[in-house]
């Protein structure tokens, strides 16, 4: 049984667009999560001596810093970031720390201490949109060299999309934006891509071998015959990141979160938009 995927186009259409337009709104409105790297800060992960110490204690005794305390019962850990103003100083940043630690004194130990000022942060931020930028001329150079045509501007639609979306799920969902989500963006994108060509070049292949099979069709059966490759694909790829999820601990669960978003944004929207967006074009005359 072939499934009919261009039945609902239009459907999928307009849930694309309302997904654009809730990325834009919240990007627009909430802005990103950024972490310490971008926003500039002190982030230091302690692990209590007594259980005695509770976070709520810690927030009471660092009240003056206004801190955002999260505790990691399975590491019995807690993390604490307190944020810089913009134009804090080298010494400023080191004597908040030592304030922290004398509040905090021998109550703790220390795992981690991370301290980025508010111009390295910026510095960051302007690296991480280049490098963004960077990679999505590139794969749009890459799709225009690879395909003509209806190909070209089908992929390099979606891959606008996906930039968007991608963006817009850590406004929606407040992940915390750092150096580390612009690689899980990048790295979603790509295997969003990657699944966007391989469809094109079977249904290329079929435009050739059926000239008489309505684009519809032709599209139909491209995807139902790349859909068991799809779907053990993406399916496997998702459980590797579930487990990450699951098992990886506190520092790896955003990343695999974000990139089973990922996979499965690439995955729809190389089925249902840009398959689709080929309908408006005559596949079988280009070169």
């Amino acid at each position: 049984m072939q499934l009919k995927f261009m039945k609902y186009r239009k459907l999928s259409y307009a849930a694309a667009i309302v997904v654009v337009a809730l990325s834009v709104l919240s990007l627009g409105l909430r802005g990103l999560n950024y972490g310490i790297d971008f926003a500039g800060g002190i982030s230091m992960e302690v692990a209590p001596v007594s259980a005695d110490f509770t976070i709520d204690k810690m927030r009471y005794d660092l009240a003056a810093f206004s801190p955002e305390i999260q505790e990691f019962v399975e590491t019995r850990t807690v993390l604490i970031r307190v944020g810089l103003q913009r134009d804090a100083t080298e010494e400023q940043q080191n004597q908040a720390t030592r304030e922290i630690r004398e509040i905090l004194g021998d109550r703790v130990t220390y795992r981690q201490i991370q301290i980025v000022g508010p111009k390295i942060g910026g510095e960051l931020i302007r690296g991480g949109i280049m490098a963004t930028i960077f990679a999505f001329i590139l794969m749009a150079i890459y799709i225009w060299i690879r395909y003509k045509g209806g190909y070209a501007v089908g992929a390099f639609i979606t891959l606008i999309l996906d930039f968007i979306i991608m963006f817009g799920f850590f406004s929606l969902v407040g992940l915390e934006f750092n150096q580390t989500a612009i690689a899980v963006i990048l790295m979603a994108i790509g295997y969003s891509t990657n699944d966007k060509v391989v469809n094109y070049d079977r249904i290329e292949e079929n435009a050739k071998k059926y000239h008489k099979m309505p684009m519809p069709d032709l599209v139909d059966l491209s995807i139902n015959e790349m859909l068991g490759r799809t779907v053990i694909t993406s399916t496997t790829t998702a459980l590797v990141m579930l487990g990450l999820y699951l098992f990886g601990g506190m520092v790896l669960r955003e990343f695999s979160l974000a990139m089973m978003f990922g996979i499965l944004l690439g995955t729809t929207t190389s089925m249902f938009i840009s398959n689709a967006l080929l309908l408006n074009f005559n596949l079988r005359e280009e070169k």
